[in-house]
């Protein structure tokens, strides 16, 4: 018994159309006229675009499926194509090979940057535009080296390694002190915050008491906001509370002298 596996199987062209489409290609290209290749290609472009709807969306559909046949009978089909038929040269592009870039670095830790900076600082003129390049090539080469070694670096290394680098033309003068550059931002912790606002004297404890007598609010916890009556409301209902006794005083004790009169 023979078993059939998909490794047993040619490989497919294009995967994404499938087996079947793969075998209707095959056989389009025994058929013996050209006008029964041009009926069933026809069919077979019509499939294609069905199994593969996404294609719609591309501009040039339909050259984009004629392509693809030619593609799946490798480039063996003949049938009139409504476009330009499509051929291995056409479709297929070789990949240009692109070199890496390989400099001679003297100073690694400078990098290749430095070494066509001093070039370009040569071919300056002007002695005090010149002067100002030289003073800042120095200056980035001390943030180089101090990338790699994080100890301190003097400055007469680094003159006499600009010195070696640009063929002992470029120098800077005597007793130049060169700026430390740092271009990493600081960390958010670092950061200068602005001055904060404080009142003297214990202000804000007091105001803040004051607005929590006020509002009649009392924070609990986490649990929210309980009313609590203000001292103010205290004494009002004291003060009603009294009055309001006098006022039964007086109503039960009866005028003296009608009682007085009456009496005598």
């Amino acid at each position: 018994m023979n078993f059939d596996y998909n490794s047993t199987r040619p490989k497919l062209i294009l995967a994404e159309y499938g087996r079947n489409v793969q075998n209707m290609v095959d056989y389009i290209c025994t058929l013996p006229t050209k006008e029964e290749r041009n009926k069933h290609a026809q069919i077979v472009i019509d499939m294609m675009g069905v199994l593969n709807p996404h294609l719609r969306d591309v501009s040039d559909f339909k050259h984009k499926l004629w392509d693809h046949l030619q593609i799946i009978s490798d480039f063996k089909l003949d049938i009139d194509s409504p476009y330009p038929i499509a051929t291995a040269k056409s479709v297929k592009h070789e990949v240009e090979h692109l070199g890496y870039p390989q400099h001679s670095i003297k100073f690694k830790h400078y990098g290749f940057t430095v070494e066509k900076m001093i070039d370009k600082a040569l071919k300056v003129t002007d002695e005090s535009k010149r002067e100002q390049m030289v003073i800042g090539i120095a200056n980035f080469m001390k943030m180089a080296y101090l990338t790699w070694n994080k100890d301190s670096v003097s400055d007469e290394l680094i003159i006499q390694d600009l010195k070696e680098l640009s063929g002992y033309q470029l120098t800077l003068p005597e007793g130049t002190v060169l700026t430390k550059l740092d271009f990493k931002t600081p960390p958010p912790g670092n950061r200068v915050k602005g001055p904060a606002t404080t009142n003297s004297g214990g202000n804000n404890n007091n105001n803040s008491n004051n607005n929590n007598s006020s509002s009649g609010y009392q924070s609990k916890g986490s649990g929210g906001s309980k009313p609590r009556m203000s001292n103010n409301n205290n004494n009002m209902k004291r003060n009603n509370f009294g009055s309001n006794n006098n006022n039964n005083n007086n109503r039960n004790r009866k005028p003296q002298n009608n009682y007085n009169n009456k009496r005598g």
